[in-house]
């Protein structure tokens, strides 16, 4: 299992006993909507038997995925190879890389890249496509050579809770989550022969997400820390509660579903510094946080 943080330049490589798993996970990016110079968007990758799954692909995913091709020496994560896209939720920080990830390199895609989203996929599938299509059409009519003339294309599905996905030993369940106004949005279970996950989305407080996690290897999760958060305007507070999770909340979450280990991720700090969400969930849930 690979866990490496997604900041761009304190990525500590996995051991070898690491490298050897059947099952990797590679975190590509902890962001949100905010800019940030040294972390990429929402995006986490689960690299199974020579495929690599992604769970969102926000802004600076596709090149994170480039540099943990070569860092880890895992080749299915070069852009042209990811086979699988699940979109969480259809909020532009979990999308924004969606086309680069499809489009790079088309013309040596076999198949075109394929997506998994909410109700609203189809629309952003077929936009993207249009975009591409100038590119496509000088590619395919001209001399260069093209693996498949419909590489460009990003095929779609949309998504409904319950077994989403499964390949050999590799099951992807999809369960609704509350992200306020954006409905519906998802969270994800992933279990493999040796490893099971769930990644949390963007959610308020879910107890769906508790039960799902309940005694995973690795839960995913976002967060906001409860001090920054309180020094935002009544207006400000209130939205963040409806859509996110604070540092307590999480504790609270992880204290019930005792996963062997707690990744936070998304975190919108406010302010504050980013030790301070540790501090806060360390205070209240004993289990390992990362």
């Amino acid at each position: 299992m690979t866990l490496p943080s997604a900041r761009i330049e304190t990525r500590e490589a996995p051991t070898e006993k690491e490298l050897e798993a059947t099952t990797q996970v590679v975190i590509l990016g902890t962001g949100t909507p905010i800019p940030d110079a040294f972390r990429a968007g929402s995006s986490i990758a689960i690299v199974h038997k020579g495929e690599s799954y992604l769970f969102d692909v926000g802004a600076g995913a596709v090149r994170q995925a480039t540099i943990a091709r070569y860092k880890y020496d895992i080749p299915s994560l070069y852009p042209s190879q990811i086979c699988c896209v699940f979109l969480s939720h259809l909020h532009s920080d979990h999308t924004m890389d969606l086309s680069e990830l499809a489009h790079t390199l088309w013309w040596r895609r076999n198949t075109g890249l394929q997506t998994w989203g909410p109700t609203g996929i189809a629309q952003i599938a077929n936009g993207l496509d249009e975009i591409i299509a100038a590119d496509a059409n000088f590619r395919i009519n001209g001399i260069q050579p093209v693996a498949n003339p419909e590489g460009f294309r990003i095929s779609h599905q949309n998504i409904a809770p319950g077994i989403l996905f499964q390949k050999e030993d590799l099951t992807i369940e999809a369960f609704l989550v509350n992200h306020g106004d954006i409905n519906p949005a998802f969270g994800f279970k992933v279990t493999t022969e040796d490893l099971s996950l769930v990644i949390s989305g963007d959610t308020a407080y879910s107890d769906v997400i508790a039960e799902k996690a309940r005694g995973v290897d690795i839960l995913f999760h976002e967060v906001i820390s409860r001090q920054g958060l309180e020094k935002n305007s009544p207006d400000f507070q209130r939205y963040h509660n409806s859509v996110h999770t604070t540092s307590d909340e999480v504790a609270r979450l992880a204290s019930i579903a005792q996963p062997k280990k707690l990744v936070l991720y998304h975190g919108l700090f406010y302010g504050t510094e980013e030790s301070t969400v540790l501090e806060e969930i360390e205070a209240l849930y004993e289990g390992n946080v990362f």
